[in-house]
Protein backbone atom coordinates (compact mmCIF):
# COMPACT_ATOMS: atom_id res chain seq x y z
CA UNK A 1 0.00 0.00 0.00
CA UNK A 2 1.69 3.49 -0.74
CA UNK A 3 2.40 6.14 1.80
CA UNK A 4 -0.36 8.36 0.96
CA UNK A 5 -2.88 5.85 1.04
CA UNK A 6 -1.57 5.05 4.65
CA UNK A 7 -1.56 8.43 5.71
CA UNK A 8 -5.41 8.76 4.57
CA UNK A 9 -6.59 6.29 6.41
CA UNK A 10 -4.79 6.59 9.46
CA UNK A 11 -6.18 10.81 9.40
CA UNK A 12 -10.01 9.25 8.80
CA UNK A 13 -9.42 6.89 11.77
CA UNK A 14 -8.10 9.77 14.01
CA UNK A 15 -11.17 11.47 12.85
CA UNK A 16 -13.62 8.93 13.49
CA UNK A 17 -12.22 8.20 16.80
CA UNK A 18 -12.93 11.61 17.82
CA UNK A 19 -15.98 11.17 16.79
CA UNK A 20 -17.76 8.52 18.70
CA UNK A 21 -15.63 10.03 21.88
CA UNK A 22 -17.54 13.16 21.22
CA UNK A 23 -20.44 11.52 22.10
CA UNK A 24 -19.22 9.06 24.37
CA UNK A 25 -18.81 5.74 22.38
CA UNK A 26 -18.38 2.71 24.78
CA UNK A 27 -15.42 0.56 24.67
CA UNK A 28 -13.44 2.30 21.30
CA UNK A 29 -11.13 0.18 19.09
CA UNK A 30 -9.57 0.33 16.21
CA UNK A 31 -8.25 -2.91 14.19
CA UNK A 32 -5.42 -1.92 11.57
CA UNK A 33 -6.12 -4.57 8.93
CA UNK A 34 -3.75 -3.45 6.44
CA UNK A 35 -0.89 -6.32 6.97
CA UNK A 36 -3.82 -9.14 6.62
CA UNK A 37 -4.67 -10.26 3.00
CA UNK A 38 -7.78 -11.03 2.81
CA UNK A 39 -9.01 -7.59 4.36
CA UNK A 40 -11.11 -5.65 1.98
CA UNK A 41 -10.53 -2.19 4.32
CA UNK A 42 -7.42 -0.23 5.96
CA UNK A 43 -8.82 -0.06 9.44
CA UNK A 44 -12.27 -0.96 11.21
CA UNK A 45 -13.52 1.41 13.68
CA UNK A 46 -15.43 -0.47 16.84
CA UNK A 47 -17.86 0.91 19.51
CA UNK A 48 -21.21 0.40 21.28
CA UNK A 49 -23.62 2.60 23.00
CA UNK A 50 -25.93 2.58 25.54
CA UNK A 51 -29.10 3.02 23.85
CA UNK A 52 -30.39 3.34 20.43
CA UNK A 53 -30.92 7.27 20.84
CA UNK A 54 -26.95 7.12 21.76
CA UNK A 55 -25.94 4.72 18.65
CA UNK A 56 -27.84 7.22 16.28
CA UNK A 57 -25.62 10.25 17.97
CA UNK A 58 -22.31 8.32 17.41
CA UNK A 59 -22.84 7.46 14.14
CA UNK A 60 -24.05 11.61 12.91
CA UNK A 61 -21.36 12.36 15.23
CA UNK A 62 -19.12 10.71 13.07
CA UNK A 63 -20.45 11.60 9.72
CA UNK A 64 -20.59 15.30 11.02
CA UNK A 65 -16.53 15.28 12.19
CA UNK A 66 -15.64 13.69 8.43
CA UNK A 67 -17.02 16.26 6.79
CA UNK A 68 -16.06 19.33 8.73
CA UNK A 69 -12.32 17.76 9.22
CA UNK A 70 -11.87 15.92 5.83
CA UNK A 71 -14.84 16.82 3.74
CA UNK A 72 -15.53 12.88 3.43
CA UNK A 73 -19.13 11.34 3.20
CA UNK A 74 -19.55 7.82 3.85
CA UNK A 75 -20.31 5.63 0.36
CA UNK A 76 -22.84 4.05 2.24
CA UNK A 77 -25.07 3.76 5.25
CA UNK A 78 -26.87 1.08 6.87
CA UNK A 79 -28.94 -0.26 9.72
CA UNK A 80 -30.42 3.10 10.70
CA UNK A 81 -34.25 0.65 11.37
CA UNK A 82 -33.67 -0.64 14.81
CA UNK A 83 -30.03 1.06 15.60
CA UNK A 84 -28.70 -2.11 16.66
CA UNK A 85 -25.85 -2.19 14.61
CA UNK A 86 -25.37 1.05 12.18
CA UNK A 87 -22.25 0.80 9.64
CA UNK A 88 -20.60 3.38 8.03
CA UNK A 89 -18.06 2.64 4.79
CA UNK A 90 -15.70 5.14 4.18
CA UNK A 91 -14.10 2.77 1.66
CA UNK A 92 -10.90 2.15 3.10
CA UNK A 93 -12.35 2.52 6.81
CA UNK A 94 -15.38 0.69 8.40
CA UNK A 95 -17.32 2.11 10.94
CA UNK A 96 -19.16 -0.43 13.06
CA UNK A 97 -21.56 0.90 15.87
CA UNK A 98 -23.12 -1.96 18.04
CA UNK A 99 -25.58 -2.22 20.74
CA UNK A 100 -23.64 -4.45 22.96
CA UNK A 101 -25.70 -7.66 22.46
CA UNK A 102 -24.71 -7.19 18.75
CA UNK A 103 -21.31 -6.49 19.37
CA UNK A 104 -20.98 -9.41 22.26
CA UNK A 105 -23.22 -11.80 19.20
CA UNK A 106 -20.97 -10.73 15.74
CA UNK A 107 -17.39 -10.87 18.09
CA UNK A 108 -15.58 -8.82 15.12
CA UNK A 109 -12.95 -8.08 17.52
CA UNK A 110 -12.38 -12.15 17.76
CA UNK A 111 -13.19 -12.45 13.85
CA UNK A 112 -10.61 -9.65 12.64
CA UNK A 113 -7.94 -10.39 15.99
CA UNK A 114 -4.82 -11.07 13.74
CA UNK A 115 -5.01 -6.98 12.62
CA UNK A 116 -3.46 -4.66 14.91
CA UNK A 117 -6.14 -3.97 18.01
CA UNK A 118 -5.97 -0.61 19.50
CA UNK A 119 -8.33 0.15 22.49
CA UNK A 120 -9.04 3.92 23.15
CA UNK A 121 -10.12 5.52 26.35
CA UNK A 122 -13.50 7.09 27.12
CA UNK A 123 -13.20 10.48 27.70
CA UNK A 124 -14.52 12.17 30.84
Amino acid sequence: MNQKMDNESDAMTAVIVHGLQEKKGINIVTIDLRGLKSAFADFFVICHGGSNRQIDALADSVEDEMRKALKEKPKHREGNDVSEWILLDYYNVIVHIFSEEKRDFYELEELWGDGIVKKYEELK
